[in-house]
């Protein structure tokens, strides 16, 4: 049976009966098993097989007359008889199975297309394909020998794809990939260089293939392959298919998604023959930054929609891999209006948080929270505000309005996001109690920041590690030890024993104490529960209580155990460039370690030992407080009081807040009597006002009231008293800077 080539009347027949007498007559053929005209060498038996499937299908669709098939079946059949004039036996099996499909069934559909010999089929649609793309005098005159039609190539190729959809839907995954994959070789085979632009406006070659591209890793996906999955992604994005942009951003943002989730590692793109000397990614994630900074390119350009998930991905792709620098960058190229600049704030303020740069990100919510035209209230924002606030003292009476505003926002809000609030609210009141202050308002602040932080643990149900930590500060801090010591060991229970900066803080208040053979027995089982590049500030927290019990031979041997493993850190971290904050931290504390021998050697009076310490120590940073400091001692305890006033004097220009160079300085003026009695005093008050708890500035001053006249007796013996009892509470390092290394 064969169809020729309609005349124009019969164009115009109404269309809904032609298309549905048409299919009639496909089917009759496929159910007879007689062969259409150009595909009489296929074997009889091949369409006997499916004959009385056929009858089937042809009687449903007899009995149900109102569901009319797709107009577009009988125009690839109208386009290919125009060019062959007849339709062969596999064209009028693509014809029905796309007419099932479309009906919705998938079984019949499949059992159609499987009546479709592809290994006969594909050399015919290649080489029409082939042809096809060659120079238009060429192929002229080689259009005799095409074996199809490019409209029956298309036909069939679109088969090939319904195949693998009939098989997906009968969760099939793997056949349906396979067969999904046929489409992609077969064009990828016969058109190299990608789709010429000639196929004609009504084959629909171009979107069978969009489609097939994007479904093959959809595909291998279900059938739990990721290998294959992340071969056809890449497939799809190098091969030269000619997609559609909104085709290929779509498979760009899967791709990165499946990058970034999938929880699997896969080899590189091999990338460097297409890009010379581009970047090339080097893992998962890099690949996936990748994808999804291009895809935000193509929004800036308007070449794709905004899509609010693009950010959303790139934004955990760097915050893992330690991009937030990056990240801030990408948000502020974007185009104004691509999205809301409260959100844009938003981002920006939480990556140079991240980044370390809490001036900037507290600038940015600043202008959030202060905004005229879309003021929020937000007390997430309002609290992340005030804890960066509560880390300088200058900003703390800001940062506990905001928390105070945060918390009166939470009406409603669960009892851990109120816990959270109050111990932010704990934080700005602590910091809040160091700025100058009537003794009376920084002793209410005290107590309030107290009164805050155990309403944040009774919130969280003394679940929250980080709470906890800081109720043992905020105890230390005011020398209430018992309390600190228990919440040292809920915390220690709470973290199973795991951080460092837990137990360097247990053996601080066991120190305070004055405990140290308990606090240097708990530092040595976190050695042995440790492993060696974390065990910093334990061996110096050791190293100090062995100062403490008069051991200074053994400090100095766990000062250099200590320089030991810091040195190999060194090297380590110099061949891994991404490790730069591991590499700031050794360095930081390789300048302590020097500074705390060289303060050794200047009680031994070793002057020698204690310089080249001090000459280790400024290499590693010339324009350190500490630095100047200790070289100031070393030059006092010479007896060379210009020379010290000057380093202390350093010191101070350094870091105006640096307590010990304060006292030192009064020390030193006192001695010499070069100062009137007034000068000294302001020095020792000045160091009272930014440490309330510095015994050794409280003892000065008691002696400079006891020498002077400056003040009473009584006034002096106060002092003596108030250093004694802080001095009996002293841990053998101050909490404030344990707590600020072990962060």
């Amino acid at each position: 049976m064969s169809y020729g080539v309609r005349n124009e009347r019969s164009v115009r027949e109404p269309r809904s009966r032609s298309t549905y007498a048409r299919l009639r007559k496909i089917m009759k053929c496929l159910c007879s098993g007689e062969q259409l005209r150009v595909d009489e060498m296929i074997p009889s038996s091949e369409s006997l097989a499916t004959k009385d499937y056929s009858a089937s299908i042809h009687s449903s669709l007899v009995g149900e007359p109102e569901q009319k098939p797709d107009t577009g079946n009988i125009e690839e059949a109208e386009s290919s008889l125009r060019e062959s004039g007849s339709l062969n036996y596999e064209e009028a099996r693509a014809l029905l199975g796309r007419y099932e499909y479309q009906k919705g069934n998938i079984e019949a559909a499949l059992h159609v297309f499987e009546g479709i010999d592809i290994s006969a089929v594909t050399p015919k649609v290649k080489v029409t394909l082939a042809q096809r793309a060659q120079p238009h005098r060429r192929r002229s005159q080689n259009y005799a020998s095409t074996p199809l039609s490019i409209h029956a190539a298309s036909l069939l190729l679109e088969a090939i794809f319904l195949k693998a959809k009939s098989l997906q839907a009968l969760g099939r995954y793997k056949e349906a990939a396979q067969s999904c994959t046929i489409v992609l070789d077969i064009v990828e085979s016969s058109l190299p260089t990608g789709l010429p632009e000639n196929l004609g406006a009504d084959c629909k070659l171009q979107e069978t293939l969009n489609k097939a591209a994007e479904l093959l890793p959809e595909l291998w996906k279900l059938a739990s392959s990721p290998r294959e999955t992340i071969a056809s992604y890449r497939r799809a994005l190098l091969h030269q298919w000619n997609l559609d942009t909104p085709t290929i951003a779509n498979i760009q943002k899967e791709f990165a998604i499946f990058l970034l989730y999938s929880g699997g590692e896969s080899n590189p793109p091999n990338l460097r023959s297409q890009m010379g000397s581009a970047f090339v990614p080097g893992n998962n994630i890099e690949e996936a930054i990748l994808l999804l900074i291009i895809l935000l390119r193509k929004v800036s350009l308007k070449r794709i929609e905004w899509d609010p998930e693009i950010l959303d991905h790139l934004s955990y792709a760097l915050a893992i891999s330690g991009g937030l620098r990056a990240l801030a960058n990408q948000v502020e190229e974007l185009l104004p209006q691509t999205i809301d600049q409260s959100e844009m704030y938003q981002i920006l303020a939480l990556c140079y948080y991240g980044e370390g740069e809490d001036q900037t990100a507290l600038n940015l919510l600043r202008k959030l929270l202060r905004s005229t035209e879309h003021p929020t209230s937000d007390p997430v924002l309002l609290l992340l505000a005030s804890k960066i606030c509560s880390a300088t003292p200058e900003y703390a009476g800001e940062g506990v309005n905001l928390a105070q505003r945060a918390i009166a926002n939470m009406q409603g809000k669960c009892d851990e996001l109120f816990g959270v609030g109050n111990f932010v609210l704990g934080l700005s009141l602590s910091a809040h109690s160091k700025s100058s202050a009537p003794d009376s308002d920084r002793v209410r602040r005290q107590t309030e920041a107290l009164q805050s932080l155990e309403t944040a643990g009774r919130m969280t149900r003394m679940n929250n590690s980080n709470i906890i930590y800081h109720l043992c500060v905020e105890n230390a801090e005011q020398r209430k030890l018992d309390a600190a010591l228990y919440y040292a060991k809920c915390f220690l229970k709470l973290e199973g024993g795991s951080t460092v900066k837990g137990w360097v803080l247990l053996a601080q208040i066991l120190s305070a104490q004055k405990q140290f053979l308990d606090a240097e027995t708990v530092t040595n089982a976190a050695l042995e529960q440790t492993g060696k590049w974390d065990q910093g500030e334990l061996l110096r927290s050791k190293a100090k209580l062995q100062i403490a019990q008069g051991q200074v031979g053994n400090a100095i041997d766990t000062y250099s155990q200590l320089l030991a493993v810091l040195q190999v850190q060194s090297k380590s971290f110099g061949a891994m460039a991404k490790l730069k904050d591991g590499q700031n931290r050794c360095r930081t504390l390789e300048l302590e370690i020097w500074l705390d021998l060289a303060s050794i050697y200047i009680k031994l009076s070793q002057w020698q030992d204690a310089e080249i310490c001090l000459s280790k120590a400024k290499t590693i940073n010339h324009y350190s407080a500490s630095r100047f400091y200790t070289v100031g001692l070393l030059h006092q305890s010479k007896g060379q009081h210009k020379e010290a006033l000057r380093e202390y004097n350093n010191a101070l220009t350094v870091d105006p807040n640096h307590v010990p160079s304060l006292v030192s300085t009064a020390v030193v003026l006192r001695r010499s009597g070069g100062r009137s009695p007034q000068v000294v005093r302001s020095f020792l008050m000045e160091a009272l006002r930014l440490d309330k708890m510095s015994a050794s500035a409280w003892y000065n001053l008691g002696l400079l009231y006891k020498e002077t006249g400056v003040g009473s007796a009584l006034e002096a013996a106060e002092c003596f008293e108030a250093a004694l009892v802080l001095e009996e509470t002293a841990p053998v390092e101050s909490l404030q800077m344990t707590h600020q290394s072990c962060i």
